[in-house]
């Protein structure tokens, strides 16, 4: 999970606001020194993480909250602001022609993560050249055409040209028809002065309209002066942080945008070509503290799930319908969607809040219930109340579960029955999620 460990110490940090007899100026302090461990512990800079935690303080213990809101939902809002704050916003990368440069060490996976940008674009409808600029590094074209290749993208280099210069400039007159050029360019196990100089002849070449720096969230402070150093040899204008899975504490990289004023652009969850995310401080920021992300949810569902069939998805359940066809087809949805934890950190309350082995159970639950649900009547989908014992006797026979098991199938679509009709019922509710729904571009017009 996505710096799990920060997120774990965060959310226990939430926990003691939520759970607090009173708030006061002693839990103030502890809460300040408990965010203030979990951040450096996460490699955050010392100096960035004591400037955050005395803001924290000084507005918790000053500032009156707006309004309708309480002393504690103010404070755990100061922290949702200020954590945001750190990672410089948002940066939204057009979706036009243009020319990316990208910029990293050896080992940050900068090769792997620009199959992930081409896969990205070319899932937008762009089409897609890549530059093997990298000339200095053994067999570094094969292993880029190998990953941009899978995905039938493009590649444009010359393994036994050792000038970057002439192959980049080849590369781009070969792509100038097309809407999306990414040139790699090679990377050293430090930036040296040879480096240096030969990204600042690539970009007086390339005039890149977005130069990107691929930082590894694994080698902490390290990534500050990197991204410095970079960002002076290349002007850089946006960071992908990889590596942001595992156990990776990631704090370093994040941070590491403060030295660039850069702001992160995309992340990348893991090996394979999907796992790559475009990076939303609020909405990262949200996952992180365990409150959720819809819209991120539903971007997913939207990749695996055609428009009409969202829409008519989408007005079932605001109309307060909803079957066992429904919850089979959400099942099968999310079952398409990638690892079910990084699903569940979408949903508020999820995330940290489960082991590996339960996450397994509940992957095994789900499997089984698809099974079960195979085994039923399209009319029993429809209409579950027809459902009674021997029916239930058929299901289980049919499906090679028990009795026990198929009751507590129905159990749970009951129960996730009425937590839809408590969300439909609450008029505030039902309008934001309407208008995430349409956010998505989903119509509703009769």
């Amino acid at each position: 999970m996505v710096l799990d460990k920060l997120g774990s110490s965060l959310r226990k940090v939430l926990k003691k606001i939520a759970r607090a007899s009173h708030i006061d100026r002693k839990l103030v302090k502890e809460v300040v020194r408990d965010i203030q461990r979990a951040l450096i512990q996460a490699d955050v800079k010392v100096d960035l993480a004591l400037q955050l935690t005395k803001d924290l303080e000084k507005r918790a213990l000053t500032e009156e909250p707006p309004a309708g809101m309480t002393l504690r939902e103010h404070i755990i809002r100061i922290i949702y602001e200020l954590m945001v704050d750190i990672l410089h916003g948002t940066k939204d990368i057009k979706l036009e022609k243009q020319r990316i440069m990208m910029v990293g060490l050896y080992g940050s996976g900068k090769t792997t993560t620009i199959g992930k940008l081409a896969r990205f674009f070319q899932k937008k409808g762009l089409n897609v050249g890549v530059i093997a600029g990298d000339t200095h590094r053994p067999a570094a074209y094969e292993q880029l055409a190998q990953v941009v290749e899978k995905i039938n993208v493009p590649i444009y280099g010359n393994p036994d040209e050792k000038r970057a210069e002439r192959v980049v400039r080849e590369g781009l007159e070969h792509f100038k028809d097309y809407q999306i050029v990414i040139v790699d360019t090679s990377g050293r196990h430090s930036l040296e002065e040879d480096l240096t100089e030969e990204i600042k002849r690539l970009a007086r070449i390339v005039k890149p309209q977005e130069t990107m720096l691929v930082l590894d969230a694994t080698i902490g402070q390290q990534a500050g002066p990197q991204a410095k150093a970079f960002h002076e040899a290349a002007g850089v204008t946006s960071v992908v942080v990889t590596k942001l899975d595992g156990s990776a504490r990631g704090g370093g990289a994040l941070s590491a945008v403060s030295e660039t004023n850069a702001p992160i652009a995309f992340i990348g969850t893991g090996e394979k070509i999907d796992d790559f995310e475009k990076f939303d401080s609020p909405r990262f920021i949200s996952r992180l503290l365990g409150m959720g992300d819809i819209q991120a949810l539903l971007e997913k569902a939207e990749e695996v799930m055609d428009k009409e069939k969202a829409e008519e998805t989408a007005k079932k359940l605001l109309s307060g319908k909803f079957t066992l066809r429904e919850m089979y087809d959400q099942m099968e949805m999310v079952s398409k969607m990638g690892p079910l934890r990084k699903i569940l950190s979408f949903f508020p309350g999820m995330p940290g809040t489960l082991s590996d082995e339960e996450v397994r159970g509940m992957q095994e639950r789900l499997g089984g219930y698809r099974v079960m649900m195979d085994s039923m009547t399209e009319e029993e989908l429809v209409n579950p109340k027809l459902i009674k014992s021997s029916r239930i006797r058929r299901i289980a026979k049919g499906s090679g579960t028990s009795v026990d098991e198929v009751r507590a199938l129905l159990k749970q679509f009951n129960m996730s029955k009425k937590a839809i009709k408590g969300i439909v019922g609450n008029r505030k509710m039902r309008r934001q999620l309407m208008r995430q729904f349409e956010e998505q571009g989903l119509d509703f017009a009769e």
